[in-house]
């Protein structure tokens, strides 16, 4: 007797209407993802928009399907636009509509400061839910390459060549068609480097007037430097933060030359603050090299955010790794402003090794300590270590997850205005996933 096997039948007939809420189990995450958004004040993405021409694609519909797509790890524009027609929950979420990767993509790049809006309403969402846990926040930051190339870098009396070479060229075009066509007559077809005005003079031009900004402070710097009879005065061993000073890059001049674990990348310092419950409450993108002069503007950012929302909590504790440590940190005057602050003064690893050797200190504290070793005493007590030690599990944690589980490794636009754009958008979905996982779903997959 033949095996009989379970088939599908292409030519059945429904024989009641499909409904498009059948698709999608109830516990699947994109009916969180949904419910969110429902609940977000979405006013400033509408106001943007005028009652003349062709209607836009709903704003609500369209931060759904980025939200959804950014949590899977999707950020092309034309695979989102794709899904949008082949895959069931981007079909629920909008409601059978198929927008094009153009669509998407203008969506994108217009609302790129309105994303700043849509982070703060996941805040906001997480304090409503009793999710977010803001006794101890934790900051740090990581580095994320941008739309540009370690190649693409070129110093001042390079871009001066280059200007003068595109400027040679384009005179000498210029003589040809007068030659070939007369001067009173013109030809529609332009050089791209003379019709668009975002072509790659213009980016050397920017970034020629960034190195020569740069050069002429540098040289104030040291003016002023050698008129101080302080300590140090032009010695030129003080922490810098900017560096990159002696080149720009051609294709993003806002980005910069940056180190990492994995060697040199062109791109961004992105920072990040934390909660207990991993939650993000306030981020930022800056061309600083390193994160010396973060610490106080992430924690103001911070309190700035969640001074808007009612959580019932008060944040008794602000940590940092060695990266934010300088010398002439002021702690005692932060703290007079906010939370208890532990920074770091020496690596991980220093740190550890510290921690290991030496026991925890007991009885009042000595009088005449510099603020390090004040510091560096906190992080050897046993409360020191425990708050310290949650960084690992909170802020770096996040971060491991959006590059190693998202793949959020670069930016895919330029200039530092549309990469915070880029940076609140891909918190916000943080949230999102972190409001999913703590709600006790599962996603059907």
């Amino acid at each position: 007797m033949a095996r009989g096997f379970i088939k599908g039948h292409r030519d059945q007939l429904y024989l009641l209407p499909p409904s498009i809420d059948d698709w999608i189990s109830k516990n699947h995450s994109v009916r969180l993802i949904d419910s969110c958004v429902e609940n977000i004040d979405l006013s400033i993405f509408y106001e943007s928009y005028s009652h003349e021409g062709k209607p836009p694609y709903d704003p609500a519909m369209m931060i759904r399907i980025l939200i959804y797509a950014y949590s899977k790890g999707i950020r092309s524009s034309r695979k989102i636009s794709a899904l949008c027609e082949e895959d069931i929950a981007f079909r629920w979420l909008t409601g059978n509509i198929i927008p094009d990767h153009s669509a998407i993509c203008r969506f994108r790049a217009k609302h790129k400061e309105n994303f700043k809006q849509l982070f703060r309403e996941t805040i906001r969402l997480a304090a409503e839910s009793g999710a977010l846990k803001i006794g101890s926040l934790f900051l740090d930051g990581t580095k994320v390459k941008g739309s540009a190339s370690l190649e693409a870098n070129r110093n001042l009396e390079h871009i001066k060549q280059d200007i003068e070479r595109i400027v040679d060229e384009a005179e000498a075009v210029d003589a040809s068609e007068d030659k070939q066509l007369g001067e009173d007559n013109r030809d529609d077809v332009l050089p791209p480097e003379l019709a668009d005005p975002k072509s790659r003079l213009e980016r050397l031009k920017a970034a020629k007037a960034r190195l020569e900004a740069e050069k002429e402070a540098a040289a104030k710097e040291s003016r002023d430097d050698d008129d101080s009879n302080g300590p140090g005065a032009g010695t030129g061993d003080e922490k810098t933060a900017t560096g990159n000073k002696e080149k720009a890059n051609i294709t993003d001049p806002d980005s910069r030359i940056m180190k990492t674990r994995n060697g040199w990348v062109q791109g961004y310092n992105c920072q990040g603050v934390s909660d207990e419950n991993q939650f993000i409450v306030a981020n930022a993108v800056t061309q600083d090299c390193n994160d010396a002069h973060q610490l106080e503007p992430m924690l103001q950012a911070a309190q700035d955010n969640l001074s808007k929302i009612e959580t019932g909590q008060n944040t008794e504790t602000f940590s940092a790794d060695a990266g934010y440590w300088a010398e002439g940190l002021d702690i005692s005057k932060i703290e007079s402003n906010g939370p208890e602050v532990i920074v770091a003064t020496r690596k991980g690893w220093k740190q550890r090794k510290q921690n290991r050797e030496k026991s925890p200190p007991r009885g009042r504290i000595p009088k005449g300590l510099s603020q390090r070793e004040l510091m560096e005493r906190k992080l050897l007590t046993q409360r020191g270590q425990r708050i310290y030690a949650k960084r690992g599990q909170t802020i770096e944690a996040i971060f491991g997850q959006l590059k190693e589980c998202l793949g959020y490794r670069n930016f895919l636009l330029r200039s530092l205005k549309k990469v915070q754009g880029e940076w609140d958008l891909q918190c916000a979905v943080s949230n999102m996933l972190k409001l999913f996982r703590l709600s006790g779903a599962t996603t059907s997959q």
